[in-house]
């Protein structure tokens, strides 16, 4: 008869795990696009070169001694990159801690208390009435002193916990990748800041050449006017024109000390001068380009990377989500001694306390916060995808344009430089029949104007030459190894 019962409690635990187990949802398939196109763009989709530059170290890549210094400074001082640090050890104790739920949790327990019950009451009348040793009746009250040892272990059927390690392992790797971003984007940040230095500290000097000139300029407009050759006007013209550089000077400056705080940011110091050399910036050679090919970014770029395993942690905690349908099954064990008296400790097996159960349990009715937690966990899942596709779209983007970019600015820097040869030229023929009042004040103020703005311009398309470059090495995933 005992087991009878038995059997059909069995059964109808089968029978609802089995109807439990028809409503659990299944889950999405979600599958990724990692197909790049062949080429970044028209130009290199002939050559299709593999070599790419990112193999180069940054310290090769950067021959800038005084740039190379910067950035090591940066690397080992830079807030943002200390934040991301701790962010790692973050998820590391979080594997650790995924991976303790996989073990039995064991805890020593020691106590002591006292129970005082109603003479009037079953327990009352059956401890007056019962001898605890022969000869002696209950203590009232009743002492009761514990020491014991408690475990706990749930059982990993379904593959729940090791799913939920595995998620957690997975986002320890993204931090690493997330480090190594931003080792990537600091690196290419020092350098993009100290060519906008370099960038400013020439056209400060172009302005102060450009101020004597005009000076001087104003000097021959002065002695003219007061020769009768020439009137006010072209002095006031003058001088205005002159005081629009001084005051352009002034905000070169203030570029200058901006720029120098930011790059002491980076570096992680308060601020002081950034050592540089001004002098060669225009002839300084870009690290020659050599992209590879578009399927590398998903080795070579750290967010590509950080994406994907984001997304692999995502499709985990659906597994884990979905688990949440099927019961779990527990087992708890007590062992240890409990007495009235501490005397009795010693008295062996009677003190011995110990127990082992096994429970199974799962989810019957009002399933509807297992579903939102599946419902959450699927949407962010396709979440992550979207987020991974995007990342590549991004990468691929970021280096065909600076791929055309390059070539580009190339091509505008040769223009630029020949115009800037022109306009030289024609500020010293303008300078020169001016003096012999052969030209118009008026010819003389716009051949300057021309002349500065193109010189200022030519430094500026230099410095876009040299962040361009940079940024590529940047965006084809180089500078943190």
């Amino acid at each position: 008869m005992y087991n009878i019962k038995i059997r059909k409690w069995i059964g109808i635990a089968v029978l609802c795990f089995i109807v439990a187990s028809c409503k659990v949802p299944a889950i999405p398939i979600v599958k990724e696009n990692k197909v790049l196109p062949v080429a970044f763009n028209d130009s290199t989709a002939s050559s299709q070169d593999s070599s790419n530059m990112i193999v180069t170290p940054w310290r090769d890549f950067f021959s800038d001694h005084y740039l190379s210094s910067l950035i090591d400074t940066a690397l080992k001082n830079n807030q943002e990159l200390m934040i991301t640090l701790q962010e790692i050890e973050i998820a590391k104790s979080e594997v650790r801690f995924k991976q303790g739920q996989l073990l039995p949790t064991v805890e020593a327990r020691i106590g002591s208390g006292v129970e005082k019950v109603g003479r009037y009451t079953s327990q009352g009348a059956g401890d007056a009435s019962t001898d605890i040793a022969p000869g002696k009746k209950f203590p009232d009250p009743l002492m009761n002193y514990e020491a014991a040892l408690t475990g706990n272990w749930e059982i990993d059927i379904w593959g729940k916990l090791h799913d939920q390690k595995k998620a957690a392992i997975a986002r320890y790797l993204s931090t690493i990748e997330g480090k190594n971003f931003v080792l990537t984007n600091l690196v290419a940040e020092v350098a993009n800041s100290y060519y906008e230095l370099l960038a400013l500290d020439n056209q400060l000097d172009v302005v102060q050449e450009t101020i004597k000139l005009q000076k001087s300029a104003l000097e021959v407009i002065q002695a003219q006017k007061e020769a009768a050759r020439s009137t006010e006007l072209a002095v006031q013209k003058f001088k205005a024109e002159m005081l629009n550089s001084q005051s352009l000077a002034y905000e070169i400056k203030q570029d200058i000390q901006e720029t120098e705080n930011r790059v002491n940011l980076l570096l992680g110091r308060f601020a002081q001068k950034i050592p540089r050399d001004k002098n060669s910036f225009l002839t300084m050679i870009s690290p020659a380009v050599h992209s590879g090919i578009p399927s590398q970014l998903l080795a070579n770029r750290a967010d590509i990377r950080k994406a994907e395993l984001d997304l692999a942690a995502a499709k985990l905690d659906v597994k884990v989500a979905r688990a949440e349908f099927y019961p779990s099954f527990n087992i708890s064990a007590t062992l240890g001694l409990e007495a009235f008296k501490p005397s009795y400790f010693v008295k062996m097996p009677e003190s011995m306390l110990y127990s082992l159960a096994g429970e199974l349990a799962m989810p019957l009715i009002n399933k509807n916060g297992i579903k939102a937690e599946f419902s959450k966990a699927s949407a962010l899942q396709l979440q992550a995808m979207y987020n991974y596709q995007q990342t590549i779209l991004s990468a691929y983007a970021e280096v065909s344009n600076h791929l055309s970019k390059i070539s580009n600015l190339q091509k505008s820097y040769d223009l630029k430089s020949q115009q800037v040869d022109a306009l030289t030229k024609s500020n010293d023929i303008s300078n020169d029949l001016f003096k012999s009042a052969r030209v118009d004040y008026f010819e003389v103020l716009m051949t300057q104007r021309d002349a500065l703005e193109a010189k200022l311009e030519l430094i500026k398309t230099k410095k876009d030459q040299l962040n361009t470059v940079a940024n590529t090495y940047r965006d084809l995933g180089g500078g943190w190894k």
